[in-house]
């Protein structure tokens, strides 16, 4: 298809369920292409206001928990060798960059094109629930792009290179956009936040974990608020008050019960079928997206092992110590067949959708992106940056007791002490523990170590959805590129600092070709 336009809109309702030609669809102006002039029609098209795909394999191979292995072993897709060293890429097929920009404004289109109508319709009281999934839908969409292709926002924003915010649906067949800033991004998915959250009705849906329910659109607001760290922490306000509307006063209650889904056998997709239950309360949002990412991370499909979470790797993860004990304490067992190298929890799988014929097939995922165990992990950072120790303390010891089968109390005092207790990691000598250089301030000790926890907590929580990178650009930690052969370290290959302009994934090729501004990258 001749990529024609640098936002390539390809957003068609749930109604149009079969595509003519690629011509033919370029060629129709895209506010033309349905006719949205009843509830109904509007509630469908909303169907496809979710991005089709993940930035779960750009993220978790972008983060600290890949390395590399012997050349003996495969790596199945180019995309993984790009993403791993964290070069440009090519590739256009799923998971990559270029099909996360083109399904992030494929939905954001959508989301407008409801808006718009709703606005046409004179913006009656019985659309205001589909007006505000709209709303969290744009903002989710624009989140997703500029948490990928942007640097973390920082006191830098005003100056960093954005992503374009659109508020309108195409009238043109190539539109010409501005990046402008990163400050400029977040502050309007505030604004679509603010504007879009009261509206949420989960009355409008049959199947209210499909969309954005009340408690899944608190949970992203709570997330973004996180990421949009202002030096006086006022964000954090906004991080416990909405995570407060889903978890109350007593979160344990609402979180995943872990001892269940690890009594699940780990073969076939026993255990990662029940991880995506749209009806486990613990997920808020479940979503399904064009992916061959699980056959990628899970260690229960033995390919991809090239570039993986490997034996050592995992020491830091899945197979890692904390104040609540060693792995023997969680409730999951890490998953480690004796014939891959691969590890991790069972929880993603592929669902292989086949051609007519049967003779092909392509991926695809289930996943859940917001639960209340991460939404929890939120708080806890929230309280932990404003230095409401007890009440960190208290949200990381309800995860903990959900999460693994200790039953000693965690406490300010103890959860200190274990991360006082560890060096910092080095490449040779690797420990859960890695200096942080957030633009924000951290002071040493107590606040330091309950955000060493929490960082840990959910880089265990979230091990293959890709947030560990999230977490690593937040808080300015270095991580390296290192090569194994068996458990021996070869050599490190390369190096990421807290100010390497790579922390912002490049562009898609088409859209430079385009003509839009690329990210800056040392020569």
């Amino acid at each position: 298809m001749k990529y024609i336009a640098l936002l390539h809109i390809g957003a068609i309702s749930a109604i149009c369920l079969i595509m003519t030609s690629c011509n033919s669809f370029l060629d129709e102006m895209p506010d033309n292409r349905t006719e949205l002039t009843t509830e109904e029609s509007i509630t469908k098209i909303l169907v496809s206001a979710y991005p089709e795909t993940t930035n779960c394999h750009i993220g978790e191979f972008y983060s600290d928990n890949i390395d590399e292995n012997s050349k003996a072993y495969s790596y199945l897709f180019r995309l993984n060798e790009h993403l791993y060293r964290w070069q440009q890429t090519t590739e256009e097929d799923q998971d990559s960059p270029h099909a996360l920009w083109e399904a992030c404004y494929n939905a954001i289109s959508s989301a407008n094109q409801a808006l718009q109508a709703i606005e046409e319709m004179g913006n009656p009281t019985s659309l205001s629930a589909q007006k505000g999934e709209a709303l969290v839908c744009r903002a989710y969409g624009h989140f997703l792009l500029v948490t990928t292709f942007c640097k973390a926002y920082s006191t830098t924003s005003g100056q960093d290179l954005g992503i374009p915010y659109i508020e309108k649906p195409e009238t043109t067949v190539n539109p010409q956009y501005s990046r402008g800033n990163v400050a400029e991004v977040y502050k309007k998915i505030a604004n679509d936040l603010k504007e879009g959250l009261p509206l949420i009705d989960d009355n409008i849906y049959s199947r209210a974990k499909y969309h954005f329910n009340k408690k899944a659109a608190y949970a992203f607001a709570a997330r973004f608020y996180l990421y949009y760290m202002q030096q006086d922490y006022s964000n954090c306000q906004k991080v416990i008050e909405y995570a407060n509307i889903i978890l109350g006063n007593n979160a344990s209650r609402h979180l995943r019960d872990w001892a269940a889904l690890g009594s699940l056998s780990p073969n076939k997709d026993i255990q990662p079928n029940a991880y995506v239950d749209a009806d486990n309360q613990a997920n808020l949002l479940v979503i399904t997206a064009a992916s061959y990412w699980p056959m990628v991370a899970d260690p229960g499909y033995i390919s991809c092992e090239a570039y993986c979470n490997n034996e050592i790797t995992a020491s830091e993860n899945c197979k890692s110590e904390g104040p609540w004990g060693d792995q023997t304490s969680y409730q999951q067992t890490p998953f480690a067949p004796s014939s891959s190298i691969k590890n991790g929890f069972r929880r993603l799988a592929i669902y292989r959708q086949f051609t007519v014929s049967g003779d092909s097939w392509s991926g695809n995922m289930m996943y859940p992106p917001f639960t209340t165990d991460e939404t929890l992990l939120c708080r806890a950072e929230a309280y932990a940056l404003l230095k409401r120790y007890d009440e960190a303390a208290e949200d990381i010891d309800a995860w903990q007791k959900a999460f693994t089968t200790n039953t000693e109390t965690l406490t300010k005092e103890s959860i200190n002490d274990f991360y006082a207790g560890l060096p910092y990691y080095q490449p040779e000598n690797p420990t859960v523990k890695k200096e942080l250089h957030p633009d924000f301030i951290v002071e040493n000790g107590m606040q330091e170590n309950l955000i060493h926890c929490i960082l840990h907590a959910r880089r265990l929580l979230t091990l293959e959805e890709g947030l560990r990178w999230q977490d690593i650009k937040r808080y300015g930690i270095v991580i390296y590129r290192r090569y194994f052969e068996g458990y021996t370290l070869v050599r490190i290959t390369d190096k990421m600092e807290v100010n390497d302009p790579r922390r912002a994934v490049q562009l898609p090729t088409s859209v430079i070709t385009a003509g839009m501004e690329p990210n800056p990258r040392n020569n």
